[in-house]
């Protein structure tokens, strides 16, 4: 990577993360300076010249959304304007992403107005990994390379050995999730049926599937709340299951659950380190954090090489 016209800078959205990726690479991370102006705005310059070259910008949109936001679609129009021969948005975590349609009158659909910022700001191209609908995909009017971490979070479970073993969808909306989880790991398959009663209240009802005497993984996106995954927990856990495992992309961890995850019957919390763990997340009493770096440096070195990233899950799989 050293001899291409490549260049790879990061927001402040999660720096650690940008570092690994140019770690990973064995490249250089461009610089750039930012600061806000005494009424509160903020403003970058580039310190690297990058005049013809492939720029790719590390930003994920989590908490503080708005402020990450607003960096990203500043970072992009500045690398635009300062001659970037193509500007990628490397965007971990995509935030706004659950307001994808009209669920009710008189509201917003926030995630294509975000597609449309960040395409008017410059970005030619974006790079995201596990967005909370696939079809988000189709907001954007140009090219997405949609990342999943399945490879990541399933080689560190295969590692793990663990016996007798079921995967359990913590929702409907899981269960192809959950089925390639389980096709991968040798697993048997469970859903649970859930009714969510507000943005951060849910009810599980009844488990379709096999789970007394077994040790479960259950697998999601996120994690925001924990409402989810705690009641999943205790629910399968009544029933007579054994060890419980969760594995999310995103680790969000808002409101209070650190103390709704510490209080449930779970024997280890695995993330990635899309987004920073955060104060809440740092609460967390059994928390692991695997890393995407070397996945999203490989998917930037073939997107430069124009290259195929089916391929490169074919090999992270090893199929």
């Amino acid at each position: 990577m050293k001899n291409h016209p490549v260049a790879i800078f990061g927001g402040s959205g999660n720096p650690q993360l940008t570092e690994a990726i140019c770690s990973s690479l064995g490249m250089e991370q461009g610089t750039a300076r930012i600061w806000r102006f005494p009424d509160g705005e903020k403003c970058i310059r580039l310190e690297s010249d990058v005049r013809g070259r492939d720029c790719f910008v590390v930003q994920p949109t989590c908490m503080p959304v708005d402020d990450n936001l607003v960096e990203l679609l500043i970072f992009l129009d500045c690398l635009r304007r300062a001659s970037a021969a193509r500007v990628t948005a490397v965007v971990p975590y995509f935030g706004y992403a659950r307001q994808d349609r009209k669920d009710a009158g008189r509201v917003p659909i926030t995630a294509k107005m975000v597609a449309n910022l960040m395409t008017a700001a410059g970005s030619e191209r974006v790079l995201s990994v596990d967005m909370h609908a696939k079809q988000l995909q189709g907001f954007f009017d140009i090219p997405v390379d949609h990342l999943t971490a399945e490879p990541v979070i399933i080689e560190y479970l295969r590692s793990k050995h663990i016996p007798d073993l079921t995967v359990v969808a913590p929702d409907v909306g899981n269960m192809k999730t959950a089925s390639r989880y389980a096709s991968a790991l040798g697993a048997e398959l469970a859903i649970i049926h859930k009714r969510r009663i507000s943005g951060n209240e849910v009810i599980c009802g009844e488990i379709i599937g096999h789970v007394e005497g077994r040790n479960i993984v259950m697998c999601d996106d996120m994690i925001s709340t924990g409402g989810t995954i705690a009641g999943a927990a205790a629910l399968v856990k009544s029933r007579g299951a054994k060890k419980i495992y969760v594995g999310a992309t995103h680790g969000v961890f808002c409101e209070s659950a650190a103390d709704k995850l510490n209080q449930s019957p779970l024997e280890e919390i695995i993330v990635t380190d899309t987004i920073p763990l955060g104060q809440e997340g740092g609460r967390l009493k059994n928390i692991k954090i695997l890393s995407v770096a070397k996945l999203l440096g490989e998917a930037i070195c073939r997107i430069h090489k124009n290259e195929s990233l089916s391929k490169m899950f074919e090999e992270f799989s090893g199929t």
